[in-house]
């Protein structure tokens, strides 16, 4: 485990959610001195709450919306690291609330760049935006950070935004300042504790739970699945080394090996075998709103410049969302299960 974050005062934004609940641990676990900035952890069940990620922190509740609130955090504390992780960040809630997505995704970048470029202990920034940035070809291969950025609907349209904001901020404001940014553009995670509506992995949880059927609206679709410990562990490392040496920072694609870019429909067999207990699906294919059916990343340039691997397959991640939601069934220690987890990743 890196002693890179001992002591180091990093603001994270999103903190409250479910990646944002896992990087607080793992910070935490590092010895970092952590400012946690965002909106209330979800209403009911949440990973932030069960895992006591809040207790280690100064956790504050504002909006990335409002400028004078987040100004007021980075004032107040003065953080050397930053991580932007704040979003509204479903797809299908894009097409519902698209003036608020693009309020937040878009304007809280703003927002969060602004303040970067006025308070002068920053050293190093981090936009954590998404895979679904690029214009969607359903290309058979995976997309480098060179295509062209065009997300179709809202959501991963207002991320593309995101990433030419930071683009802008960073030409216009941060060259030469000694102030590195980067983007991390990272696929589709799993792991325990997302209790998110329309995604696969919390949908099929909530349905082993309940002893009930999993029921897919997109079994054929194509994404690069992986834990949710391998972006943060990638995040992590883009921000110490671009903060040791600036050469490194850059737009990052972060996903899982070729092999593991599985449908949805694999990925749900993969984890009815693992909880076991008879669990099946069904195809319940539906006229929703647009999604891409077929989506891989090229990560060759993290690996390159930053040495990034991806450690545990899909297999791996499966498995260990399940060992944290037996966990959580059997109310045994949620934060002990997370650290064990963190430990064996990060060892």
């Amino acid at each position: 485990m890196s002693n890179f974050y001992q002591n180091k005062t990093i603001l994270i934004t999103g903190h409250t959610g479910f990646k944002g609940a896992w990087l607080s641990v793992m910070l935490q676990m590092m010895g970092a001195r952590v400012i946690g900035y965002a909106l209330k952890p979800q209403a009911g069940e949440n990973l932030f709450q069960l895992s006591g990620a809040g207790n280690g922190i100064i956790d504050l509740e504002g909006d990335v919306r409002d400028y004078q609130s987040l100004k007021s955090a980075f004032d107040k504390y003065q953080p050397e690291l930053v991580i932007h992780m704040a979003a509204q960040p479903i797809v299908r809630e894009s097409y519902e609330y698209p003036v608020y997505t693009y309020e937040t995704n878009v304007m809280g970048t703003v927002h969060l760049l602004e303040c970067v470029r006025n308070t002068k202990s920053v050293k190093s920034v981090l936009n954590v935006t998404t895979d679904k940035v690029y214009e969607n070809r359903e290309w058979n291969w995976g997309y480098r950070e060179t295509d062209a950025l065009d997300g179709y609907d809202p959501y991963s349209n207002s991320k593309s935004c995101s990433e030419l904001v930071t683009h802008s901020y960073k030409k216009s404001f941060f060259d030469g300042q000694s102030v590195a940014v980067s983007t991390a553009r990272a696929g589709n995670v799993i792991g325990g504790g997302d209790f998110a509506r329309d995604r696969i992995i919390p949908d099929c949880v909530r349905a082993a739970l309940a002893g009930e059927e999993i029921i897919l609206r997109n079994p054929y679709s194509i994404r690069p699945f992986q834990h949710v410990l391998e972006p943060l562990a990638a995040y992590l490392s883009i921000v110490e080394q671009q903060t040791v040496s600036i050469e490194k920072q850059g737009y990052y694609n972060v996903g899982p090996a070729e092999a593991d870019c599985i449908t949805v429909g694999e990925l749900t067999d993969l984890f009815c075998q693992s909880w076991g207990e008879g669990m099946s699906w069904k195809n319940l294919c539906e006229n929703g709103p647009h999604e891409a059916s077929f989506l891989k990343l090229d990560c060759s340039l993290i690996k390159a410049r930053i040495g990034w691997q991806p450690k545990w397959n899909i297999q791996t991640a499966v498995d260990k969302t399940v060992e944290w939601t037996r966990v959580y069934q059997n109310q045994k220690d949620i934060r002990n299960c997370m650290e064990h987890q963190i430990e064996e990743f990060l060892s």
